[in-house]
């Protein structure tokens, strides 16, 4: 007996544009969008925490990828993501890193990355935090092939 396929007749999911997709945006007003838009502690939070990345060298600067922030310096040395529960900053060569103040607490199994979730009302170790990004701008431009510290 023959098998009947039936095909589908519904269309693919079509991609929203948002706003923050807009192109020919700096990746800095991008970021500021996605702060603004948050309209909660995820907003202020991802504020602060943008600033002290900043803060840690003059040389890092901010990108857009994958819909969220990244700060680079000589490489990716880290995204912020916001959850409903949690802002997220995930470092891209995280499980290299020596984390002495023990800030990553999220995807401590991964071979390359680490993460930091940060919960509302969370306190933040602020010399801990910079110091955890110089680290990952040390690694980046001490690596084979690394673009040196003045390139992202």
């Amino acid at each position: 007996m023959p098998v009947t396929r039936v095909q589908s007749t519904s269309k693919p999911p079509i991609a929203k544009k948002t706003p923050l997709a807009d192109a020919g945006k700096s990746p800095a007003a991008l970021i500021d969008a996605r702060i603004d838009e948050l309209h909660d502690w995820r907003g202020e939070l991802l504020s602060r925490l943008r600033r002290i990345i900043r803060e840690a060298d003059s040389a890092i600067s901010e990108e857009w990828k994958w819909n969220v922030p990244v700060w680079s310096c000589a490489g990716i040395i880290c995204t912020g993501e916001t959850y409903k529960k949690a802002v997220k900053l995930t470092f891209a060569k995280g499980a290299a890193l020596a984390d002495p103040s023990h800030l990553f607490n999220s995807s401590l199994d991964g071979n390359v990355r680490r993460a930091i979730d940060f919960p509302e009302g969370c306190s933040i170790d602020e010399v801990a935090l910079k110091d955890l990004v110089r680290s990952s701008i040390e690694l980046n431009t001490s690596s084979p092939g690394g673009k040196g510290k003045n390139s992202a």
